[in-house]
């Protein structure tokens, strides 16, 4: 019988757990914070149950980032465009949903539309009054803006940073856009004053606490989508191109159409990032498209450790609890703690917090001397 390699054992074990992790957070948080009395010691305070929320979302978004770049070889910043447009599109329904209970009581159009004399809904929000076509847009969005980029970016075969620049500038174009009050998304003030969801009201405990858990069930679908890609005979494919994209091409494979299929997936699950970002926090502005959002997302990845899907998400969790706990303990020094953990993180573990421990594990249960490779292994001593 042939053993299974450590490593590999290693990563599964690693993938089961996270999924399960997932799955009992979205049970017992909402438990502890709904059914478990404000004064035991082990109830989850609302306020908690928001933040972990919005980490979650983070970590589904860094997920996606890591899909095309630890798999594909795609530095994209640009991701936060995509979050940002998710976000949106939840945004649009959001706001369509106050009716006449918003300050100028008009049942149709929301009031920053009213506060600039608009007339009638622009053709952009037609249909957001419908949750079905506003999460079809969530997702269409999104995956039609990177399918465009990445149709004229991957057949002109433009790779590398200046991939990057086209991503980033993407991204900075959008905020300009949005920041436009005739561009018709609430201009700088953006999206707010958001009062329920699908008939619940969303600064209700028991509505917060459900999206809570449709943010951790939604980052373990995702994570076992980008697995069940990156496992595959694509997976290996992307990989090859992300190590050898010429020789990939040489040896037959249409390295654009693999590119493209990834990029979009990609930017789909940082659109439903977004979209279940935005009732958490409650707004969405154009600051969600500013380039350094798209950069700290990279952080994250790298930290977390890229090339390891699990590692993207933990590496998110990390990085936003400790941004949680610099701005209240030590604001002005934030970016500084920033910045230094990257460039810490980039010398002393350069392949990331789970990528080096999947690295140094099977040289322990080796006794510290590295793993043979298979074929090695196999060879018969003389």
């Amino acid at each position: 019988m042939t053993r299974r390699p450590i490593l590999l054992t290693f990563i599964t074990g690693q993938c089961a757990a996270l999924v399960a992790l997932l799955v009992a957070l979205a049970v017992l948080v909402p438990a502890l914070n709904l059914l478990v009395p404000p004064t035991s010691a082990f109830h989850v305070p609302t306020h908690f149950v928001v933040l972990f929320g919005k980490w979650l979302t983070y970590a589904l978004l860094a997920v996606s980032l890591d899909l095309v770049w630890g798999y594909c070889g795609i530095l994209s910043l640009g991701h936060g465009a995509f979050f940002a447009l998710g976000g949106y599109a939840m945004g649009m329904y959001l706001m369509r949903q106050i009716g006449p209970r918003g300050v100028y009581a008009h049942p149709v159009l929301p009031d920053f539309m009213v506060f600039l004399n608009w007339k009638e809904l622009p053709v952009a929000w037609w249909g957001f009054d419908h949750f079905p076509y506003a999460m079809l847009m969530v997702l269409l969005v999104p995956g039609v803006l990177a399918f465009a980029l990445g149709w004229f970016a991957f057949r002109a075969r433009v790779t590398g940073v200046y991939l990057s620049i086209i991503t980033q500038a993407m991204t900075y174009a959008l905020l300009l856009g949005f920041f436009r009050n005739n561009f018709g998304f609430g201009g700088n003030n953006g999206l707010t004053d958001f009062k329920d969801i699908l008939g619940f009201n969303v600064q209700a405990a028991g509505t917060r606490a459900a999206l809570f858990a449709l943010s951790a069930l939604a980052l373990a679908g995702g994570f076992l989508i980008a697995r069940g890609i990156v496992t595959s005979k694509l997976g290996k494919v992307l990989v090859a191109i992300r190590d050898a994209e010429s020789r990939t091409r040489f040896l037959g494979y249409r390295v654009e159409r693999y590119k493209l299929f990834v990029f979009v997936i990609s930017a789909m699950m940082a659109g439903l990032a977004g979209a279940l970002y935005v009732p958490q926090v409650g707004i969405i502005n154009p600051s969600e498209f500013s380039p350094a959002n798209s950069i700290e997302a990279v952080i994250w990845v790298a930290v977390g450790g890229r090339g390891t899907l699990a590692g993207a998400a933990l590496g998110a969790v990390i990085v936003n609890a400790a941004k949680s706990w610099f701005t209240g303990a030590l604001p002005e020094y934030w970016l500084f703690a920033l910045g230094g953990l990257f460039v810490l993180t980039t010398l002393l573990l350069p392949k990331g917090i789970v990528g080096s421990i999947s690295e140094h594990w099977p040289r322990r249960r080796n006794g510290g001397a590295p793993r043979l490779p298979a074929a090695a292994a196999a060879q018969p001593a003389e």
